[in-house]
């Protein structure tokens, strides 16, 4: 199946790590001698630059492609290539996440832009069409299936990529699915239209847990880390740099099935030995310059090493067997691919792990509706076919891993350390396709979505939070166990939750999309009658329609914290962190002739006075 496009964002950080090599385009005379990325004998002379990749949060199930090539552009024009290899990348994993998928040697210089090709020959797209997974045609502005593309982006002038000798840098690439596409489910074969944005961040707007994948080259127990060679996603080959990972007293560190913490860890990993795999997910200090890891899985503890293994969310429990939907199955022999539902047996020689708890004593009976887990096991019933029959995996000599869960919903009651929500989605979800039985100590005490209790803790929710969006982050409640129905270690009301803004004006676009366009703001026409399907502000479950507003929504850019704003115009994208340089370049060139065709913002709502304060928002406009 053909795939489809997104969003794409650019983040540089300093970074100490140790680069690897990477194509460039032919070296001007001056630089031939001095840093030549094909050749090892001048890596000395060169810069480091770390290439990382991240989602925003949308309605994909499954988006994977193949990234063909990266490049980056000096302000002289020398165009250089970062990734050794090609790599398949399921965009829709990385939605709480950030990759770090190359480290590439590159010569020192100030870079201006760059560009990026997907190919969708093989590509692997599912949408959710009411709760149940929809396989997707991606399609480009014309109707035509999409086979390659190449995007390219330019850098805000104010915040150049400057790599020096010696410095690493970091840049991160976001692509948002729900911006860059237009979904139709009404064909007999869905399509996604897809009009992709790349926004390029010297400095990232979001910070996310980053995640390094790869095989450990060495250990170094008395400096507290090790270092491995990238293989990013699910590579099994290829070598995509070195990073240096960092370990603290508090780090946690399963090593071939067994649960270690620091120094004991770092010894665990230097006894498996060179070539082992790991994942490390952790946070990158920036000023440091230093990628420290919070968890660490490795050898046989790394899902599809040498068992296969599932990930997904489990929709229902009867007994022993789980019904993990929104699956990817990842072989031990095979490239993972996606398959909606799978069914996991486990039994009491399933061993359960935690994320964030050491401490023995998780057992299957912790597993219960709504949890996000990882499944180490064996496939009997191999599938490729994402629509076919459920698949059933044997965990019972296995091992589950459970996961932070996200809820998503509205207040009905607060009280001290507890809240009832309307819940109306898990892990992005809808509700509606998990089914609660068996989570309670009795029919009646099983969980209700409609009246979903959620422990917060010393969490205090806003005064005024009742019939207001809610998220929180943490664990369900041990299957048989509830009420309370879960426990939440991140809880966010709606004083604080995310709101995403999305607006188009159909093929041919509007001329006047504004009813006024100053630095003081954008105020939408939301009377406007080329407004088409998109015409929403999304502010966690809460679907608000702006044709339905008494009056036009006012879009300000946020005073605190990054920024960054986008034009897009045929195949490239002018990126700016200041918002008047985006204004004026927005004001000239919707200049009566040029339409627009579609608008998304990322940011705050305030529903009381009709104002969007937006962190990122990208325009595209009709050439």
């Amino acid at each position: 199946m053909k795939g489809m496009l997104r969003k794409l964002s650019l983040l540089l950080v300093p970074f100490a790590l140790v680069a690897c090599g990477g194509g460039s385009s032919e070296p001007p005379p001056s630089l031939a001698l001095v840093c030549d990325p094909a050749n090892p004998d001048t890596h000395a002379e060169c810069g480091t630059v770390l290439l990382g990749l991240t989602d925003a949060d949308g309605d994909f199930l499954n988006y994977t492609v193949d990234v063909v090539s990266l490049t980056l552009e000096t302000a002289n024009g020398r165009v250089v290539e970062t990734l050794p290899r090609s790599t398949r990348i399921n965009f829709a994993e990385y939605v709480d996440l950030t990759e770090l998928f190359t480290v590439a040697t590159v010569p020192p210089a100030t870079y201006v832009g760059g560009s990026i090709t997907l190919d969708y020959s093989d590509a692997e797209v599912f949408v959710e069409d009411n709760g149940e997974a929809r396989e997707a045609t991606v399609i480009d502005d014309e109707g035509a299936e999409l086979i390659q593309a190449s995007l390219s982006v330019s850098l805000s002038n104010r915040d150049r990529l400057v790599v020096t000798r010696g410095r690493p840098a970091f840049l991160q690439l976001d692509f948002d699915l729900e911006a860059s596409h237009v979904v139709d489910l009404t064909p007999a074969e869905a399509t996604a239209q897809a009009e992709p944005f790349i926004l390029a961040e010297v400095t990232p707007v979001d910070e996310k847990t980053i995640r390094v994948r790869g095989p450990i080259v060495d250990v170094a127990v008395d400096a507290m880390s090790y270092t491995v060679a990238i293989r990013p996603f699910r590579d099994r080959e290829g070598d995509f740099g070195r990073a240096t990972v960092n370990v603290t007293d508090d780090t946690e560190l399963e090593v071939n099935g067994e649960m270690f913490a620091g120094v004991a860890g770092l010894e665990a990993l230097a006894a498996a030995g060179a070539g082992t795999p790991s994942i490390a997910l952790g946070v990158l200090d920036v000023e440091a310059r230093e990628f420290t890891a919070e968890r660490v899985l490795a050898g046989s503890s790394v899902p599809g090493i040498d068992r296969d293994a599932v990930t997904g969310n489990i929709i229902a429990r009867n007994g022993n067997f789980l019904t993990i939907r929104g699956a990817t199955i990842i072989p031990s022999d095979r490239r993972a691919h996606f398959h909606d539902d799978v069914v996991v047996e486990v039994s009491e020689n399933t061993r359960v792990f935690k994320d964030g708890n050491r401490d023995a004593g998780v057992t299957i009976d912790d597993l219960s509706i709504g949890q996000r887990v990882t499944v180490r096991g064996n496939q009997p019933t191999p599938s490729v076919d994402a629509n076919a029959p459920d698949v059933l995996f044997d965990a019972t000599e296995g091992a589950v891993r459970m996961h932070l869960t996200r809820l998503s919903g509205v207040v009905n009651t607060v009280v001290p350390g507890e809240t009832s929500i309307d819940l109306q989605s898990i892990d992005r979800r809808r509700v509606s396709i998990f089914d609660f039985s068996g989570t309670g100590t009795s029919p009646e005490t099983d969980a209700d979505p409609n009246n979903y209790q959620v422990v917060t803790g010393p969490i205090t929710l806003s005064n005024f939070a009742e019939g207001k969006p809610i998220v929180a982050k943490g664990f369900p409640t041990a299957f048989g166990v509830a009420p309370p129905d879960f426990v939440g270690r991140t809880v966010i009301d709606f004083s604080d939750v995310r709101s995403k803004l999305g607006i188009g004006w159909g093929a041919d676009g509007t001329l006047a999309p504004f009813l006024s366009l100053g630095v003081e703001g954008l105020v939408l026409d939301n009377e406007n009658p080329d407004i088409d399907v998109r015409k929403y502000i999304k502010q966690g479950p809460v679907l608000i329609d702006l044709t339905e507003l008494p009056s036009g929504t006012t879009i300000v850019p946020r005073e605190a914290g990054r920024t960054l704003f986008a034009i897009k115009s045929g195949d490239s994208l002018r990126l700016y962190t200041d918002f008047g340089d985006f204004v004026e370049d927005l004001s000239t060139s919707l200049d009566g002739a040029t339409a627009a065709r579609a608008m998304h913002a990322v940011g705050m709502y305030d529903a009381g006075s009709n104002v969007f304060t937006a962190a990122k928002l990208g325009i595209l406009l009709i050439d």
